[in-house]
């Protein structure tokens, strides 16, 4: 029992951890925060900082849900501790103890946590978001539609129910971050892709 509460707390604190602040402060970069969408993530990054930023912040965000979910596996965690330990790591990122509970949308580490949930999980939403990012080349919609289909993913995966519940949250809390998104789509003002990396150079 203790050793469960140690991993959920641990989860959300490595999830606490925000990898676009740390990258961009290292990289002599602006701070995300005040800089592009005020987005703590690896698009704004990728925006004012450019793919090597970007990339970096990319792999950190999702290694923040990956590792604790490892570590539970490792550990021999009941299916409800999988699920907790998921959560933590996710809401750590959003909203992080070390920067004010201001955090980035999520969608990276929402990655992590299921390709550390199993393998299968999160290559089959990754590969989802990278279809839809090149028909549409649009991150947020790429995004939205990966993750409303995850649920379903885990469910044909591993029909755990707490696993199902739990992707089922992470869903839509990711929608209800990204509402300005989905308002900008559905008036045909969200950026690109491409358009997002106009400062590679900078």
């Amino acid at each position: 029992m203790i050793t469960d509460s140690l991993l959920i707390l641990g989860a959300y604190l490595l999830g606490s951890i925000s990898s676009a602040i740390i990258v961009c402060r290292i990289m002599g970069l602006p701070d995300p925060r005040s800089q592009g969408s005020n987005n703590p993530g690896a698009t704004n990054v990728l925006r004012i900082g450019g793919k090597k930023a970007a990339a970096i912040t990319l792999l950190g965000d999702s290694l923040k849900g990956l590792l604790p979910m490892v570590a539970a596996h490792l550990l021999g965690a009941s299916a409800l501790v999988l699920a907790l330990t998921g959560m933590a790591a996710f809401l750590g990122h959003l909203y992080p103890l070390f920067f004010r509970f201001k955090g980035g949308k999520g969608v990276a580490t929402a990655l992590g946590v299921q390709f550390g949930l199993h393998w299968g999980i999160g290559l089959a939403v990754a590969l989802i978001w990278l279809f839809i990012a090149k028909v549409v080349n649009i991150s947020s919609l790429s995004a939205l539609v990966s993750m409303a289909l995850a649920p379903l993913i885990v469910w044909v995966i591993w029909p755990e129910t707490e696993l199902v519940v739990m992707q089922i949250v992470m869903s839509s809390i990711l929608f209800w971050r990204h509402r300005s998104n989905i308002q900008n789509l559905l008036q045909g003002a969200e950026g690109t892709i491409a358009n997002q990396d106009n400062s590679e150079d900078k």
